[in-house]
């Protein structure tokens, strides 16, 4: 007899498979000019505690869902120049995506910070038990819950677990999401657009709800928003259009719970190294990615995740709610 956690892994492979026929649906309909324009540029400046890499980058996509293991250049989620202060001590979070990218930076600082994690994700297997590894070396638990968030009953049994083996619930991440770029509206499918509002609104939605009943006071939901959602993008219609909708559902979200001591914000990060986006772009546009940012360069998800840490704090954000915290590149 199967049991409610094969339901969930068998419609994680199939929401998978259903995000790699639109990848494949969409690669075959486009052809791409990979000639150089322009002048060579001055190098990017280099701002931070360690050197980051700059394009231009390996053009070999990733199928999707992204597995960060098969990436050639491997994002710098350790922050080895960050130091814990205790500022999450004994709390528990749950992650969504926090397999790989922004939400394995997000749960290793989170570790360091002295809570337990929770891992959310969709079929990553090899890419969450590093997470889960990393998160255990900073001497913190954790546990990996893989399915599709944008079932409500995988939502309702990711957070009773959450709270069954880690002993509650103090901060939710809602980071996963699916990004796969389509050049005109017209080659935008149905199934692509559902897929796209199923996993980045109805997902966060369907984890917020579940998550809300078992958080007290001085509790945090941090939601991934995007600058696309601030700024739209014209090859990313569905995926901006939700990211718009979560900086909303962030402020709303905000005003609704923080009666019950809940803070809500949101981090709406420009570029960022992660598996995201070698699955969804190819050919120059992965090579180039990030490049016309002033800095000149994505994002390391290192660099993102600590502003996560400064809103899941009570001790750092009490008095932050409803916020959009961009971390753009400098724009």
């Amino acid at each position: 007899m199967s049991t409610p956690d094969d339901r969930f892994a068998q419609n994680a492979r199939r929401v998978a498979d259903d995000g790699r026929a639109i990848q494949d649906e969409l690669e075959a309909r486009e052809a791409r000019s990979f000639k150089p324009k322009g002048e060579e540029k001055p190098p990017p400046p280099q701002t931070g505690a360690r050197r980051y890499p700059v394009p231009p980058f390996d053009e070999e996509p990733l199928e999707k869902p992204g597995v960060e293991a098969d990436l050639d250049l491997q994002p710098l989620w350790d922050a080895p120049f960050y130091r814990g202060s205790g500022k999450l001590e004994g709390k528990v979070a749950l992650v969504t995506g926090g397999d790989s990218g922004i939400g394995r930076s997000v749960a290793v600082l989170f570790a360091r910070e002295g809570a337990d994690v929770a891992i959310a994700y969709l079929e990553e297997v090899e890419d969450a038990k590093a997470t889960q590894a990393a998160v255990e070396k900073e001497g913190r638990r954790a546990i990996l819950i893989p399915g599709d968030i944008a079932d409500p009953d995988y939502a309702t049994a990711a957070v009773a677990r959450t709270v069954r083996e880690l002993g509650g619930l103090d901060v939710l991440v809602n980071n996963a999401a699916f990004q796969e770029h389509a050049e005109a509206i017209e080659d935008l499918t149905d199934d692509h657009f559902d897929r796209t509002l199923k996993t980045n609104l109805y997902g966060l939605f369907n984890m917020s709800k579940a998550a809300i009943p078992h958080m007290k006071p001085g509790s945090a939901i941090i939601n991934t928003g995007s600058v696309t959602g601030l700024e739209g993008q014209k090859s990313l219609l569905d995926y901006s259009l939700t990211k718009g909708g979560i900086h909303a559902f962030t402020r709303s979200l905000a005003g609704s719970v923080l009666k019950k001591g809940i803070r809500v914000n949101a981090v709406a990060p420009g570029p960022v190294w992660t598996p995201l986006n070698p699955a969804d772009k190819r050919g120059k546009a992965l090579a180039q990615f990030g490049a016309k940012t002033p800095m000149g360069r994505p994002a390391q998800p290192e660099e993102i995740a600590p502003a996560f840490v400064f809103l899941a704090s009570p001790q750092t954000s009490s008095y932050i709610t409803g916020e959009v915290l961009p971390i753009i590149g400098g724009y």
